[in-house]
């Protein structure tokens, strides 16, 4: 009868575990950080973070958008000031964005006043 009791505890525990691993979204984060010439002018500046703030609204396969400026105090920013954080659900919507006319037309803002671009992606882990 133990054994019976010990079993079913360890289906019912594998069956949860299973189950609450199939209802995590798998998400994919989209990292872009910027750092601008010296030359640039703050109006061009601004022009292009409103043109990234408003890509989800142009581009709804975009699950989230936040963005920031830097203010660390440790000063390991490397020239990189601005800080913007997409959320995909595919790699196949990561790319579309990244084809998408309104992402091309934001990126012909950035060759006369980007110094330093990094980007990083990878699937969010917990």
């Amino acid at each position: 009868m133990m054994k019976k009791i010990l079993l079913f505890t360890a289906l019912i525990v594998f069956t949860a575990s299973t189950l609450q691993s199939q209802t995590v979204k798998k998400e994919l984060r989209h990292v872009v950080l910027f750092g601008w010439k010296d030359k640039a002018d703050t109006a061009s500046i601004n022009k292009a973070v409103e043109a990234f703030r408003k890509l989800p609204g142009q581009i709804k396969i975009i699950k989230n958008f936040e963005w920031g400026t830097n203010n660390s105090p440790e000063k390991l920013n490397n020239g990189l000031t601005h800080c913007f954080l997409l959320t995909f659900a595919s790699e196949k919507d990561r790319d579309d964005y990244l084809v998408h006319p309104s992402h091309k037309a934001f990126t012909a803002l950035l060759p006369g006043i980007l110094d330093k671009v990094t980007v990083l992606d990878y699937w969010v882990q917990q």
